[in-house]
């Protein structure tokens, strides 16, 4: 068995322990209270005042009352935990969760989660907590279940508790639930105690909106005749291109292969040209030409994460445009029908990867895509393959991810690593980052790439 094997059994064992460091904290306090509330006063000390025994009664009647309250708030845990254990064993309560991606003010997109537990009770004074278990033994923080809600079925009337939380997670993906945990806490926390439940499904981080770069663009791909466009647009004939033979028709147009296998005259339907256009074309490439190996590294995962934010705010951009948006993705997904486009968007740009199969020359096509985004870790070679193809119509976003790794001046540097401990998965990385050797490798490649912008005669911008 593994290092990480034994380190999740241990850590998954210690969800059950029932005591906390509260539970030293208000232990100790009582002790010194009853200590020095019931110790002799020595007479002819200092203390030996004449208000000193109404100062000591005072203090006992508010060390028994908050006793009495911590008596009430231990008890109605327990008694709310072993109910729970009831109704779970009989009845089959167990927590039932929902994940919600909402649209805040300022247009980003967070991430809730609303917990349900039917007929369970909360402790008077206490609390109902939660915490779920996620992809490789990786935990949330607790959340709470505080509001006591009821709903009438028929004539019966059932109760039970719920809580509506923000899940902050560290990656911009999919995540695999694997399991969770149901915690009853007193007042104070002393006691701690924990119920596990058997919850499974996925849910994913949305990303958010980091800036606003806009564009003069028009669409390359016609659908329908609905928008003008400045530039003619080739429109593409019915029945893939061909269509039924009509009298005023050219006969040397007629399809005699189709004639052949169905009896039916068809003609091809000639190139035209119509100043309309309805659908953008949106790519966003997410290869990565490094070795497989790399990128699983926390430098590249945060750059993942940075890239993601950078394409979904292109496309928010894009998308309040009046052209219909249509984001091509990279990598194969299954995406629900009934998702709008920009869900659809927002579900794949969260769900996808750093890859090095499928490279941006293959991936992007020049003939109907209008928007192109490429990351630092592009092949220059591959780029300039792809750059021969493109005209001037065609905007590139480069997003240069090594700005979320941007390292502090040496001085600071030095604080960081003497005095200041990191406060995070980023802190640190920006800290290993800047010793890095595969540092000085991205930044030369996004010189090369920057090089290649400059000299096309596409129009690019830099996010």
């Amino acid at each position: 068995m593994s290092w990480k094997q034994t380190r999740w059994k241990i850590k998954y064992a210690l969800q059950y322990f029932p005591f906390t460091v509260n539970t030293l904290l208000v232990v100790a306090s009582i002790w010194l209270a009853r200590h020095y509330l019931y110790k002799p006063i020595p007479k002819g000390s200092e203390s030996d005042s004449p208000l000193m025994p109404f100062i000591i009664l005072m203090g006992k009647i508010a060390l028994w009352f908050v006793a009495g309250l911590l008596a009430v708030s231990i008890v109605s845990t327990f008694v709310a935990y072993f109910y729970y254990l009831y109704l779970k064993k009989s009845r089959g309560a167990v927590l039932e969760l929902s994940f919600q991606a909402e649209q805040a003010k300022g247009r980003n997109s967070r991430l809730f989660l609303q917990a349900q537990l039917g007929g369970a009770i909360r402790p008077l004074l206490g609390f109902v907590k939660g915490r779920l278990f996620y992809d490789d033994h990786e935990m949330t923080d607790r959340f709470a279940l505080l509001s006591n809600k009821g709903v009438k079925n028929g004539n019966i009337s059932k109760g039970f508790i719920a809580g509506r939380s923000r899940l902050l997670l560290p990656d911009i993906k999919e995540y695999d639930l694997k399991g969770g945990f149901l915690y009853f806490q007193d007042m104070l926390h002393i006691f701690s105690l924990a119920s596990s439940q058997p919850v499974g499904g996925h849910f994913y981080q949305p990303p958010v909106l980091l800036t606003e770069e806009d564009a003069e663009i028009a669409p390359r791909k016609t659908e329908t005749l609905d928008v003008r466009i400045d530039q003619l647009r080739r429109v593409e004939g019915e029945y893939l291109n061909y269509k039924d033979f009509e009298a005023g028709d050219d006969v040397r147009r007629i399809v005699w292969k189709v004639y052949a296998r169905n009896r039916e005259l068809m003609v091809r339907v000639p190139e035209k040209f119509e100043p309309y256009a309805s659908h953008l074309y949106y790519y966003a490439s997410f290869h990565a030409a490094m070795k497989p190996q790399w990128l699983g590294e926390g430098y590249f995962r945060e750059m993942l994460n940075y890239y993601k934010n950078c394409v979904w705010s292109v496309y928010d951009v894009l998308s309040r445009k009046e052209w219909d948006m249509r984001f091509v993705p990279d990598q194969s997904f299954n995406i629900p029908d009934q998702m709008t486009e920009a869900e659809r968007a927002a579900r794949i740009i969260s769900n996808s990867d750093w890859q090095t199969d499928n490279a941006p020359s293959q991936y992007f096509d020049a003939r109907k895509g209008s928007v192109l985004c490429i990351s630092s870790l592009t092949d220059p070679a591959d780029l300039a393959q792809l750059l021969e193809r493109c005209d001037a119509s065609i905007i590139i976003y480069f997003v240069r991810v090594t700005k979320v790794l941007r390292s502090f001046a040496a001085l600071n540097l030095l604080l960081r690593i003497l005095i200041k401990p990191p406060k995070d998965r980023l802190s640190r990385l920006r800290t290993r980052w800047f010793l890095s050797p595969l540092r000085f490798q991205v930044f030369r490649r996004e010189k090369e790439l920057v090089a290649l912008l400059e000299k096309s005669h596409v129009s690019w911008a830099e996010l």
